[in-house]
Formats: C-alpha cells, structure tokens, sequence
C-alpha cells in the first residue's frame, strides 16, 4: 500500500522496511535484515529474559503474545520521528505492517489492547497525543495490564506507598498544591510537606520545551493533572520530568 494511506501522526521520516522473524518481548522485534527495532513511545511489560536480577513484570508473556499476532512474518515499513538509534544500536521506530492492504500501526494496537503503557522521550515525541488517546481508551476499559493492580495509577496524595514504588515506571495522578520556579527548576508540589510528599521535577532542559509549546508549568497550580515516568525518593517521591508530554491536565482550577 501506499505510505499516504498509512494512519500515522503528521510529520515521521520514512525508513526501512522489512520482514518481522522474531519478538523478543512486547515492544521489541528483529526483521529478516538483522535490524532490531524497539518500538519508540510505548512499554510493554518487561521480561527478564535470563537477566540477573530482573524479574517478569505481570503480563509481559501476554504482551509479548500480541506483538506476535499483530506482526510476526509480516512485512512492516519503520517510520521516525526523532532519534532513529539508541545506544544499543536498535532501531527506534513507529512500526506499521503494509503487507494486509490496509495498513495496521502497531503501536497504537498495542496501547488500544491494554498491551502497553506510553512510553517517550525528550527526544523522541512523535505521535505522543494519539498514543496517549489509545491508552486512554484502554485504562477507561480496564484492558491488558489495567486490570492488574500492578499498573494502576497511583495517588499523588499518598506519599508513602509512592517511596516504595522507587525505581518503578509510573503513573501518578493528583491536584497540584502549588508550582514554584527554584535554581532554574520547577517544582509541582502535591503536598505541604516537601520532604516527604509528592513531587514532579521539572529540569532546566524541559522548561525550554514546555517553552516552545506555549505552556508555563507555573500556571499548575491547582491544576488536577496526571505524572507519568520513573519514581525516584530523594526528599520525598519524586518524578523527572525531561518534557512536557509526561505531564496530562486533566482539570484546571477554576
């Protein structure tokens, strides 16, 4: 088919095409010309496959299963739309199968199915406002991993199951106490208490892009919005954040 006929977001650079002959887990592939492709703005459950020290994330076999029907033996076309390689050498693509004459873009049905959460990069943020809806519609159905507690979103407002959460990938969601601007940072403050509450971090980097979008972190006050990335516990829990689709404003202060 052709490429104009694919269902994509605006704006990706076409890359190589090939045949899928493995799937290593839910969000990574080979094809027939040895390329590994991890598939960019989206995480599947992990598997420790023979890592020491890693475990099984729940339902990472059941997404690895439904990479495998969407596009094992099938001819795919990779698109970009930021960083094509990380430091692995894998390829970072949006994957599309072409070879059904309807086209199929397969992070989108991982999300839709409850597969897989969204996934990005301040590099790499291609397609972010169609993935989120695909997930969206996903959590709202209690699809794939959102009928494991695992992946549930958790509560701003409770500071201490978030400690223990420390090294996990998250979603958090919860009204913003206040947003103040310190060193050349942006604290999103969802507690009184700054040393033990939740915190999303906003870094010098990702204050030049909420920038360019036209948005100002500072305006959250007040605002209900949901956190998504890795909680760390450095005076309190804590989230980075390196760009500004890891944060969704769900309400705003009125």
């Amino acid at each position: 088919m052709s490429v104009a006929a694919i269902p994509a977001c605006e704006g990706l650079r076409d890359g190589a095409r090939g045949t899928v002959t493995e799937i290593v887990d839910g969000d990574t592939l080979l094809l027939d010309t040895g390329r590994v492709v991890r598939l960019i703005g989206i995480q599947a459950p992990k598997l420790a496959l023979g890592r020491h020290a890693h475990e099984d994330w729940p339902k990472g076999n059941e997404a690895k299963a439904a990479l495998i029907a969407l596009t094992l033996n099938r001819a795919v076309l990779l698109r970009y739309g930021g960083e094509d390689t990380d430091r692995h050498g894998r390829s970072l693509a949006q994957v599309y199968v072409v070879d059904d004459g309807a086209g199929l873009w397969v992070q989108q049905k991982m999300l839709e199915r409850g597969m897989a959460r969204v996934y990005s990069f301040p590099d790499n943020r291609a397609c972010l406002p169609d993935l989120l809806a695909a997930e969206g519609r996903a959590r709202a159905d209690a699809l794939g991993i959102w009928a494991d507690s695992y992946y549930r979103v958790r509560r701003a407002d409770r500071p201490a199951d978030l400690a223990q959460l420390s090294g996990h990938y998250e979603l958090v969601e919860g009204r913003v106490l206040q947003a103040e601007k310190l060193g050349g940072q942006v604290f999103l403050n969802f507690g009184r208490y700054f040393k033990e509450d939740f915190t999303a971090v906003i870094d010098a980097r990702a204050l030049r892009l909420f920038t360019e979008l036209g948005a100002d972190p500072l305006k959250l006050g007040g605002a209900l919005v949901r956190v998504r990335g890795w909680i760390d516990d450095r005076d309190g829990p804590r989230i980075a954040v390196t760009h500004p689709e890891q944060i969704e404003v769900l309400a705003v202060q009125q």
